[in-house]
């Protein structure tokens, strides 16, 4: 999908392309491509002198390759960005290409901060000036969304420490909150790579000296921000180590629970077995050696003995 967009009265404009002739009379200040076709890249190709390398977005580009300025002026920048959703919470790398003044950006799937920046620029006047100033609010933005998993993953984690610290945890209950611990663990991680990345992006801009002082300062303060987010991450970590301490901790209470009813019962088992071994079968009279079901009935005996125990044990839960 192409997207283009440009700049009239302070404010984002978006324009339907759906064939080369339609680029050829606009000014665009960013053209954004999401997953976009060979045909629209030939399209950029054509109307801008602008080649879309092909690992544009390979995540297993070196790191030395993702900043960096050609001979012509134009900058190159892979950043990652957030996706936070229920189902799978992820890093999308981003290709930025800034060629006279044109803000190019190659993704492979539709951004939450990109659709946030683009309503705000249509309803908020003067808030962008050129290209440079749409990147930097594509990272400001992806701050302020950072932030929002955060806050995302604390509600999570409060909830997780009522159920542990305010109940008993059984192995079931532990195993779930294990499970909800590790899913926040990821998305803080993710969110952490992602705030680190963009801090390595805006010092890359900042000494590249591309910005004028009002952007240079607006960088600052969102280094600022990224530095804010970090002691938050780092104190969501602390918070999940503890949580998942503590629940590994009741697992391991829960199992010497189990230990200890069978070390009793083994103990209790003890006298009985001592006595059997040492009379064993040495009595003259015994009943039982000419009853016709005695053999059939000792059978019994033994299979239930084995069942009793086993069924009782998985309905108490010890054996899952």
């Amino acid at each position: 999908m192409l997207n283009v967009f440009r700049l009239a009265n302070g404010r984002l404009f978006q324009e339907e392309i759906e064939s080369a002739e339609a680029l050829a009379d606009l000014r665009p200040v960013w053209v954004d491509l999401d997953a976009p076709t060979p045909q629209e890249k030939g399209w950029i190709a054509s109307r801008f002198g602008l080649t879309i390398p092909e690992d544009a977005v390979d995540d297993d580009l070196e790191e030395s390759a993702r900043f960096y300025e050609e001979d012509n002026g134009e900058l190159h920048i892979r950043s990652d960005f957030l996706i936070d959703d229920d189902v799978t919470p992820r890093n999308v790398r981003v290709a930025f290409i800034l060629k006279d003044n044109v803000l190019f950006s190659v993704h492979a799937e539709d951004l939450p901060v990109f659709r946030l920046l683009r309503l705000r620029a249509r309803r908020t006047p003067a808030l962008i000036e050129d290209a440079k100033d749409v990147l930097l609010k594509l990272y400001d933005t992806d701050a302020e969304y950072s932030a929002d998993a955060l806050e995302g993953i604390y509600d999570a984690l409060e909830k997780v420490s009522s159920r542990v610290l305010k109940q008993d945890v059984d192995d079931r209950a532990a195993s779930e909150v294990l499970a909800a611990v590790a899913k926040e663990e990821d998305l803080n991680g993710r969110i952490r790579r992602n705030v680190m990345d963009t801090r390595r992006a805006l010092s890359f801009m900042m000494r590249s000296r591309m910005l004028n002082a009002e952007q240079f300062e607006e960088a600052r303060q969102i280094l600022r921000d990224i530095d804010s987010l970090d002691s938050h991450t780092a104190f969501l970590f602390d918070k999940i180590n503890f949580l998942m301490d503590a629940t590994v901790g009741f697992i391991n209470i829960n199992q010497n629970k189990i230990i200890k009813i069978f070390s009793v019962a083994s103990v209790a088992l003890l006298p009985p077995t001592l006595i059997a071994s040492v009379y064993g079968m040495n009595f003259k009279f015994m009943p039982e050696i000419d009853w016709a079901l005695g053999y059939p009935f000792a059978l019994g005996l033994m299979a239930a003995s084995v069942a009793a125990p086993f069924l009782y044990f998985r309905r108490k839960g010890w054996l899952r």
